[in-house]
């Protein structure tokens, strides 16, 4: 059992390590934000469905469902565009901060959802995040695109994730992000075509170019959620969420090796980016205690 869960707690640190690197294959790809995301989505929806054919898995969903996941599908890509255009227009590890928020958002969001009252403690540690942000952004206003665009990303995380919540409650894990995916490349389809994007030169990507997307789609998408989904069966929510709290870590180490100077940040950034970090990872041993607590009164 012991050597099963470390097992398992290795894999969930290459998950997170991989999901550290989507950011770097974003850097590193030539094109703009939106066929990088439309490639990315199609490339997934391949796998996964080869994933279903393999496994005989049904293809099959209730009719309303459809309409909840075409909206969260578009939620999705729009999420990942503004993503990989922060990225484009700012550096990984400004993007990757500020895509911290989420943390934030998520407790502004999860009330109106959920019914619940909002946690003063949770506005504090929100309130926290926007002193680092502030920091970062007042010494490196050079980078406030990219920082606009992460904010904005980060809301559509926290809302994406608030509404899964829902859903995981009726609807099989991989089904819900097959259809989104799928639904997600449809929006994206639409809006290339409306804004006649697709020309011959659209599909005349360079041979990295092609390396790329195709890990992102496959390794960095696809098996990155089903080996997520596998993990989460072993170790405890709180281990997960904690871990997952490492990507920007992973990602910025990872940048600084591969990038060099052009991820060198001005000191005052460490320090906003320490702030916002350590809240995110605060935030989670927090709500790790006050769950504990509740299980002993019980």
């Amino acid at each position: 059992m012991q050597e099963s869960k470390l097992k398992n707690y290795l894999l969930l640190h290459f998950i997170v390590f991989i999901w550290g690197f989507t950011a770097i294959l974003g850097a590193l790809i030539s094109i703009e934000a939106i066929p990088l995301v439309w490639y990315r989505m199609l490339i997934a929806v391949v796998f996964i469905c080869v994933y279903f054919l393999i496994k005989k898995k049904s293809f099959s969903i209730p009719r309303k469902a459809i309409f909840k996941f075409f909206i969260t599908g578009a939620i999705i890509a729009v999420h990942w565009i503004t993503f990989f255009k922060a990225i484009k227009v700012s550096n990984v590890s400004v993007a990757l901060v500020t895509m911290s928020t989420g943390a934030f958002f998520t407790a502004l969001i999860e009330p109106i959802f959920f019914k619940r009252k909002i946690n003063p403690i949770e506005m504090l540690l929100g309130l926290l995040v926007i002193v680092g942000l502030y920091i970062i952004f007042n010494f490196e206003s050079q980078y406030s695109l990219g920082i606009i665009y992460a904010l904005i990303s980060a809301f559509l995380s926290a809302l994406f994730a608030v509404l899964n919540g829902i859903f995981i409650k009726k609807y099989e894990a991989d089904s819900i992000s097959l259809y989104q995916l799928l639904f997600g490349v449809v929006v994206v389809t639409l809006f290339l075509a409306f804004s006649g994007e697709f020309t011959t030169s659209f599909f005349q990507l360079k041979t990295t170019d092609w390396i790329y997307l195709t890990v992102l789609g496959s390794i960095c998408t696809a098996y990155a959620f089903i080996a997520s989904v596998k993990v989460m069966k072993y170790l405890t929510p709180y281990t997960v969420m904690l871990t997952i709290n490492l990507e920007p870590i992973y990602a910025i180490i990872l940048a600084l090796i591969i990038f060099g100077e052009k991820e060198q940040m001005n000191v005052e950034f460490y320090y906003g980016a320490f702030i916002v970090l350590f809240v995110v990872l605060l935030n989670g041993l927090l709500k790790n205690s006050s769950k504990i607590k509740k299980k002993l009164q019980r």
